[in-house]
């Protein structure tokens, strides 16, 4: 099961043990083969709205940046509960913050037309 750990806006600056701890923490889950992609994201974007066939297109910022999504990780669990284990361990080691986990659906979880 795929899951997407995001992050809320955090501290601009972490601390060099901070940093370290956090790069043991994705060397393991990247060797465990848990971990399939990581980055930051840009702090503005760019907002699609597509709306009775006209699609607008609108430079961001759009929130305050503590309420923007700023980081995220996509993994490989085997299940939801291993999903926010691995999170709470991120949690720990980054301290206070917002973030989300999400089960990710790709084209293998779509029915298809023989499973009715």
């Amino acid at each position: 099961m795929r899951f997407l750990m995001t992050t809320k806006g955090t501290d601009p600056n972490p601390d060099a043990a901070m940093m370290a701890e956090m790069g043991a923490f994705i060397e393991e889950m990247t060797r465990a083969g848990v971990l399939l992609a990581t980055g930051g994201l840009e702090p503005g974007g760019v907002r699609m709205i597509s709306s009775a066939g006209e699609i607008t297109v609108t430079d961001g910022p759009f929130t305050e940046a503590k309420e923007a999504i700023v980081s995220f990780a996509l993994i490989e669990a085997r299940s939801r509960e291993e999903a926010v284990e691995l999170a709470r361990r991120f949690w720990r080691i980054v301290g206070d913050g917002e973030g989300m986990v999400q089960q990710v659906f790709g084209p293998e979880d779509v029915p298809g037309p023989d499973s009715r």
